[in-house]
């Protein structure tokens, strides 16, 4: 049984023991409070169309999304009623989850290991850096992590996924991403 106290994500003991040193060589970094490191992770999934149907979609969504991040989705809801979308003011359309600390490089580590390998015919994510060193991507399908039982979904559901950084730069961020093993296709 492993002790919460003394239990390191895998990850995060990379960042601290090979992954700075490399960063720090390779950007010429002077102070170890100048290398970029993971903030959070933030994880949304949206219902839509299919949210405005049937309510329980929603609530369906925020469950499975709860069971990926291994910590409670907030269910995100509409700011305006829009009548052409049948939408009404505060009516639940998805899930979001934001991820800080040890559950973020376990998510990372799940993500990178696990749920990507599984997606079909992967061949890498496309760098999609927004210029400030924070990095995006979707996903098609949710059912690609192992904590979502393929026999109960009753809807695949995509997913956004925006890994925020300290970098200032796209080029630290995809060194520092590269450095966890992130499959980039270039």
């Amino acid at each position: 049984m492993l002790d919460a106290a003394t239990y390191t994500p895998r990850l995060k003991a990379a960042y601290r023991t090979t992954i700075r040193a490399a960063l720090k060589e390779e950007f010429g970094y002077k102070n170890d409070m100048m290398l970029p490191k993971l903030e959070k992770i933030v994880l949304n999934i949206g219902c839509g169309a299919e949210a405005v149907r049937d309510s329980k979609k929603a609530k369906s969504a925020a469950e499975d999304l709860t069971k990926i991040a291994g910590q409670k989705a907030v269910s995100t809801k509409a700011k305006k009623s829009i009548a052409g979308f049948r939408v009404r003011e505060d009516m639940p359309l998805g899930a979001k989850v934001t991820l800080r600390g040890d559950r973020m490089y376990e998510f990372l580590d799940r993500l990178i290991t696990i749920a990507m390998p599984r997606v079909r015919d992967f061949r890498g994510v496309k760098p999609s850096f927004d210029g400030r060193g924070n990095f995006a991507m979707g996903l098609k399908e949710h059912i690609v992590f192992p904590e979502i039982d393929f026999d109960k979904v009753d809807e695949v559901w995509g997913m956004d996924i925006v890994i925020t950084t300290t970098a200032k730069t796209d080029a630290e961020a995809k060194a520092l991403l590269k450095h966890f093993n992130m499959p980039f296709t270039s």
